[in-house]
């Protein structure tokens, strides 16, 4: 039963499109103990990010490299420590956050 729905459920994130599945993946990795879609947490919003980045052809680089080693200084003093279990979604959040 468990596994039915365990795959039900990755189903339904993958069919509900690609925005859906890209925040369930910030979910998953905890990204949202700091960041919200569209309001200042203790970090930035994705939105935020989004923003700041607009135009720049080399952010998803940045963001990734950001995720991966952590940053400092960016949008304020509180530094974002590296997420390393977040390693293997990177690239696929970085996507998603400059899509907002």
């Amino acid at each position: 039963m468990k596994a039915l729905t365990a795959a039900l459920t990755a189903a339904a994130i993958l069919c509900a499109g690609p925005a859906f599945a890209s925040e369930a993946l910030a979910k998953k990795n905890l990204c949202v103990s700091c960041h919200a879609v569209d309001k200042k947490m203790m970090g930035p919003s994705f939105k935020e990010i989004a923003a700041k980045h607009k135009g720049d052809k080399g952010a998803e680089a940045k963001l990734i490299n950001a995720i991966n080693k952590g940053s400092k200084g960016v949008y304020g003093q509180i530094p974002m420590p590296p997420q390393p279990k977040a390693a293997a979604d990177a690239a696929a959040l970085s996507k998603w956050i400059l899509s907002l």
